[in-house]
This record gives C-alpha cells, sequence and structure tokens, in this order.
C-alpha cells in the first residue's frame, strides 16, 4: 500500500530542489530556448529540473510508473496508478522573466489526481496537498528537510456579488474572453501556469476556465491541490471531471471552479 506520507515528503523535497536549480537558471540570465515539436519552448532549466525530479522518484518509487513533459515521447501509460511531473510548467514566463513558473508532481490513482504540490520558486508560493488528500499552502524559508508552517486552504464562497475569474496570462484569446463574458464578473485577473488552479483553491479566485491545448502534466498537479481545497475540474464540453491517462495525455478543454459556480458547457 502506498504510502503517502512518505510520498508527500519526497514531492516537497523534490519540488524545492528542481526550483533551487531553476532559479539558479533564471538568476544567471544565460538561457536560450530551443523548439519541441509541439512548437511549445525548451530551456536547460526545464531539462535539469526534468533530470532532478526524474531520478529522484525513480529511486524513491521504482515500482510506481512516471510520465514526465521532458520525456513524454517514450510514454505509454496504462497502469491506473502513476506519477505525472512538470518541472518548469510557464516556460513562456520564465522566458520573459515574469515569475509565474511552477514546479509540478502529482499523483494520479484511476484516472484522478489525487496528490500533489505546486512550488512557485520566483513567487515563494507553495502548495501541496497533506497525506490525508487536504491542501495547504506553505509559508517560506522552504527548508528542503523539514516543512515549515502550512495554512489550510480552500476554495472561496460565492455569494451572487460577481465571480474573481482567473485567466492565462500567455493563452488568452477571444474565445476565453467571450466565454467569460456569460457570466457575471466582479473581477478578473491574468496569472500564469498551474498558479491560477491554486488562486482558485485558496479563495483568491473563483473560476478558471481554460479553452486552450494543455496536457495532463500541466494540470494534474494543480488540480490535486485544487480537489483538496474543495474544488473541481470538470471538461468544458460534458461538464464531466476531467481525467487522466487519456491516450496521449492531451487535455479538452477544462473549467476549475470554486463549488457556487455553475458552470457552462463550450
Amino acid at each position: 500500500m502506498l504510502n503517502y506520507e512518505r510520498l508527500m515528503v519526497v514531492f516537497r523535497h523534490l519540488a524545492l530542489e528542481a526550483g533551487a536549480k531553476i532559479m539558479e537558471i533564471y538568476e544567471d540570465g544565460n538561457f536560450n530556448a530551443r523548439v519541441k515539436s509541439d512548437d511549445s519552448p525548451v530551456t536547460a532549466a526545464d531539462e535539469a529540473a526534468d533530470a532532478l525530479i526524474s531520478a529522484g522518484l525513480r529511486s524513491a518509487f521504482p515500482d510506481i510508473a512516471l510520465v514526465t513533459e521532458e520525456q513524454a515521447a517514450s510514454h505509454d501509460i496504462s497502469a491506473s496508478t502513476f506519477l505525472i511531473v512538470d518541472p518548469l510548467d510557464g516556460t513562456k514566463e520564465f522566458l520573459k522573466r515574469r515569475g509565474d513558473f511552477t514546479v509540478n508532481i502529482a499523483l494520479v490513482e484511476s484516472g484522478l489526481p489525487t496528490r500533489g504540490v505546486v512550488y512557485a520558486p520566483a513567487r515563494n508560493r507553495m502548495f501541496w496537498t497533506k497525506a490525508d488528500g487536504t491542501s495547504v499552502e506553505e509559508h517560506g524559508p522552504f527548508s528542503t528537510d523539514v516543512a515549515g508552517a502550512v495554512t489550510a486552504i480552500s476554495v472561496g464562497p460565492t455569494r451572487g456579488q460577481g465571480l474573481k475569474v482567473v485567466a492565462s496570462k500567455s493563452h488568452r484569446d477571444a474565445a476565453t474572453d467571450n466565454y467569460i463574458s456569460q457570466f457575471d464578473v466582479a473581477d478578473i485577473k491574468s496569472a500564469g501556469s498551474s498558479l491560477k488552479f491554486c488562486l482558485v483553491a485558496t479563495g483568491e479566485a473563483d473560476f478558471y476556465p481554460r479553452l486552450g491545448r494543455t496536457m495532463e502534466w500541466d494540470t494534474a498537479a494543480g488540480h490535486a491541490v485544487l480537489a483538496g481545497a474543495g474544488g473541481t475540474v470538470l471538461r468544458a464540453d460534458d461538464l464531466t471531471t476531467l481525467s487522466y491517462g487519456k491516450p496521449g495525455f492531451e487535455n479538452p478543454f477544462f473549467l476549475a471552479l470554486a463549488p457556487g459556480v455553475s458552470p457552462k458547457t463550450v
């Protein structure tokens, strides 16, 4: 039986180590991007973080299948339980030096992400699920060996005063704006990477619609954190729960939301 306490100790430790490596490269400023076959950028920071996290997870959990963004071409997962990693989500934010990039590590069980960590090293924010599946935000300084003070997080109430919406900073388009316009919106903000899930999880936002291409490693850790805070992530076409382990690991459009939001299909 999987030891969730140990799992989260390892997840947290590796996220912090990867974040430190990413920040070394970020602060040096001497990084170049190349374009992968799917037209997305990759940097030395992505690859260094991927190597570090992959080695750590394979050592700690050799019997659990592993999916990572930077090794996606080699994956053919049929297991119902697997680890999934985006070592640097928000590479465009990293390249533009905007700070909204994250390290993401998650566990998927029976098609759903049940445990995860999201670490934003340039923002000094870290979110993770406890062994029992509930979510917390840890407050720095961040030691790799011992967790610091944490605050339990939960989605905020929506009381008919207009929704607080968060949308992608790098991928927002007219289709997203048209969809958002169907709702009573009190405030809209932009954020990068999986931080958007975490803003809904903490109640800083109510709703994150994503009408664009994403992969399972982009969303799994944020999905786990949001679920542990009482939120949900739904497919935008039929409003069923977003599942994982799909062929090719590509997601449909989705909606991440607090319970008080009444979603509409796309």
